[in-house]
C-alpha cells in the first residue's frame, strides 16, 4: 500500500474523528488517502485556527486533537495553537508536510527545518524518514500527547515518503498506565494534614485531565477542607458549594487569598505552576505544601514542600482520605465566603451603557444556566470571564492561560461543538482577538455549528490599556478601527445583534440560545471598570 494509505489506517487506529488543517502541495497524497476514510478533514481559513480547534478538543475530550499543515508557512502558522496546547497541557497531535529527502540538505523552495522550529513547543517532534516506521511512530506520538503531563507533539511526513510503497499494520493501542503515590508518602501527607486547623485545597488542571472532579468533591465534602480552583480548573465544586472559596489567578492581591492568609497548610491537588505562580498565592513561602500530582513539583522557593504525593491524582485523593481526620469547619469560612460573594455580585445588576464587564458576566450566566460550554479568547474581558463567572461543571470553561494567546474563541467554539454537539457553545472574545481569527465562522457555518460569539466591542486593545494606564497612568498606540460586526455576521449568512444598553443583554443572550445557527452579539462594554478593580486589588486588606 502507499505509505500515505497506512499513515490514514495508522490515524483511524486511534479514534481519530477528526483532522483539522488545510490542504497542501506537500500534503496533497494524505488528503487523497482520506477519501473514503471515517476521519472528516475540516477545512480551515489559517492553520492558526486549526491548532486551536486541535487544542480546545484534546482539552474537552482527553483524546488528542489533531491538526494537519503543508511545509514552510503552513507549518509555522501552527505554531501559536501548539504553543498554547504545549503550556495549558491539553494532548495535541500537530502533522506537517515537507520537501522531499532528496532537497532538505541544500537551500529548497519553502523548505525550512520544521523539527527544529517546533522542538521548544512539543512533547515529542519527528520526522518520518521511511515508510515502515508509520506504525510505530503514530503510536508513539499519541501515546506521549496524552502521558502525564499531555501536551503536543508532531509528525512531519516529507512528500517523497507519503507516495512511497509498504507494508504494515497499525499497533494496538494499550491503555495508560495508572500509579500510586507511595505508602510512606501518603502517611507523611496525612499526619501534616492531620495536624493542620486550618488545611485549604488548591485544584488545578490536573484534577480535570486526570477525572479527579468527583474524587476532589468527596475529599473535601468528608475532610470539611475548602477549595479553591485555578482558571482552568473552573467547576470543580459548583459555585453554591458552601466550600468552593472560587478562583486564583490574578497576578495581584484578590480577596480569594484571604483564604490562603488564613491557611496554616496549602494542600496542591494537580496543580502546574504554569497556572499561577506560587509566589503570587504563598507570597512569604509560609505555608508548607502538601504537592498531589502525577510528576514531582517544579522546584521553587515559594512552594516549600512538605510531602509529595506522586501519581495518579485521583488515587492519590483516593488513598489519603481514609487516612485523613475530619476537620472542624473553620469559624471564618462562612464570614469569608460570604464577602466574596458580595464583591463577586456586586454589579450582577449594574444598569447603563456602555455595558459593565460584571453585568454581561453575570447574564450570561442567567442566560446559559449552568449548562454551556464557555471558550474564553485572551483580553481584559478574560480577566473578568477568569475571576467572576464561576461555571457549574467541571471542563466547562476553557481558557488560554499559559500561552494566554488572542483569536482561540472561535476556533475553539467550532471544536467544543464538534466535540459537544448537544451543548450550547459560547466564544468570548474581544474585538481585537475576534478580528485574529473571526473569518472562521465561514467554517462554523459550512458545518452547521450553532455557536454563539459575544464581542465585549471597544476598539481598542483593552487588556494593554489596562496594563499601561496601571503602569503609566496614560496610554499610547491600543486603539484600531472595527468594521460593523452585524455587517460582517451577515456577509456569512450569520445572524448578528447589537447590544448598547444592559436592558439589552439578557434578551439578547436569550434569544441566540434559542436559534440554531450561529449567532454574534456585539456588546458596548465600559472598560472603565478594569482600572477600578486594579485599585480595589491594590488596596486589598483581609479583614478576617
Amino acid at each position: 500500500m502507499k505509505a500515505s494509505d497506512l499513515f490514514v489506517r495508522c490515524l483511524e487506529n486511534e479514534g481519530v474523528q477528526y483532522i483539522f488543517g488545510i490542504p497542501g502541495e506537500e500534503n496533497t497524497d494524505l488528503i487523497d488517502s482520506l477519501i473514503g476514510s471515517n476521519i472528516e478533514f475540516v477545512v480551515v481559513h489559517h492553520e492558526q485556527a486549526a491548532a486551536f480547534m486541535a487544542d480546545v478538543y484534546g482539552r474537552l475530550t482527553g483524546k488528542p486533537g489533531v491538526c494537519l499543515a503543508t511545509l514552510g508557512p503552513g507549518a509555522t502558522n501552527l505554531i501559536t495553537g501548539i504553543g498554547d496546547a504545549f503550556l495549558d497541557h491539553a494532548p495535541v497531535v500537530a502533522i506537517t508536510g515537507q520537501a522531499g529527502l532528496e532537497r532538505i540538505h541544500k537551500e529548497s523552495h519553502q523548505y525550512v527545518d520544521i523539527i527544529g522550529v517546533f522542538e521548544e513547543i512539543t512533547k515529542w517532534n519527528q520526522q518520518i524518514r521511511v515508510p515502515h516506521t508509520i506504525p510505530e511512530i503514530i503510536r508513539k506520538a499519541f501515546k506521549t500527547a496524552v502521558l502525564e503531563k499531555p501536551g503536543a507533539v508532531h509528525i512531519e511526513l516529507p512528500e517523497d515518503i507519503a507516495m512511497m510503497d509498504t507494508k504494515g499494520e497499525p499497533l494496538p493501542v494499550s491503555p495508560l498506565p495508572i500509579s500510586s503515590p507511595a505508602k510512606e508518602e501518603l502517611k507523611k501527607a496525612a499526619e501534616i494534614i492531620n495536624k493542620a486547623k486550618r488545611p485549604i485545597i488548591l485544584a488545578g488542571n490536573g484534577v480535570i485531565r486526570d477525572g479527579a472532579t468527583e474524587s476532589l468533591r468527596r475529599f473535601a465534602e468528608e475532610k470539611n477542607i475548602p477549595v479553591v480552583n485555578t482558571f482552568m480548573a473552573k467547576g470543580v465544586l459548583p459555585s453554591n458549594h458552601p466550600l468552593t472559596l472560587y478562583t486564583v489567578g490574578m497576578q495581584a492581591k484578590d480577596y480569594v487569598l484571604c483564604g490562603f492568609d488564613l491557611a496554616d497548610v496549602i494542600i496542591t491537588v494537580g496543580y502546574d505552576f504554569v497556572e499561577y505562580l506560587p509566589k503570587y498565592w504563598n507570597d512569604e513561602a509560609k505555608n508548607p505544601i502538601v504537592h498531589i500530582d502525577s510528576l514531582p513539583a517544579e522546584v521553587d522557593a515559594y512552594y516549600p514542600l512538605a510531602s509529595e504525593l506522586v501519581g495518579n491524582v485521583k488515587e492519590g485523593l483516593e488513598s489519603l482520605q481514609s487516612l485523613i481526620d475530619r476537620k472542624e469547619l473553620w469559624p471564618k469560612l462562612k464570614e469569608l465566603k460570604s464577602q466574596l460573594d458580595d464583591k463577586l455580585h456586586a454589579d450582577d445588576q449594574a444598569s447603563g451603557s456602555p455595558i459593565k464587564p460584571q453585568r454581561i458576566i453575570a447574564d450570561l450566566k442567567k442566560a446559559e444556566k449552568g449548562e454551556a460550554i464557555i471558550i474564553s479568547d485572551v483580553g481584559a474581558h478574560k480577566l473578568w470571564v477568569a475571576r467572576m463567572y464561576q461555571p457549574e461543571k467541571p471542563n466547562h470553561t476553557i481558557i488560554s492561560n499559559g500561552w494566554a494567546s488572542m483569536g482561540i474563541a472561535v476556533p475553539g467554539a467550532i471544536a467544543a461543538k464538534l466535540a459537544h454537539p448537544d451543548k450550547p457553545v459560547f466564544a468570548i472574545t474581544g474585538d481585537g482577538g475576534f478580528l485574529m481569527n473571526g473569518v472562521e465562522i465561514a467554517t462554523a457555518k459550512r458545518l452547521g455549528l450553532a455557536i454563539i460569539i459575544i464581542i465585549f466591542y471597544d476598539s481598542k486593545f483593552g487588556l494593554i490599556e489596562w496594563k499601561q494606564l496601571n503602569k503609566f497612568n496614560r496610554t499610547n498606540d491600543i486603539a484600531f478601527t472595527d468594521p460593523n460586526f452585524l455587517e460582517f455576521a451577515r456577509s456569512f449568512g450569520v445572524k448578528g445583534i447589537k447590544v448598547t444598553h444592559s436592558d439589552e443583554l439578557l434578551p439578547a443572550l436569550e434569544e441566540a440560545m434559542k436559534e440554531k445557527d450561529i449567532v454574534l452579539i456585539d456588546v458596548d462594554v465600559d472598560y472603565s471598570e478594569n482600572v477600578k478593580l486594579s485599585k480595589t486589588l491594590g488596596d486589598y486588606i483581609c479583614k478576617l
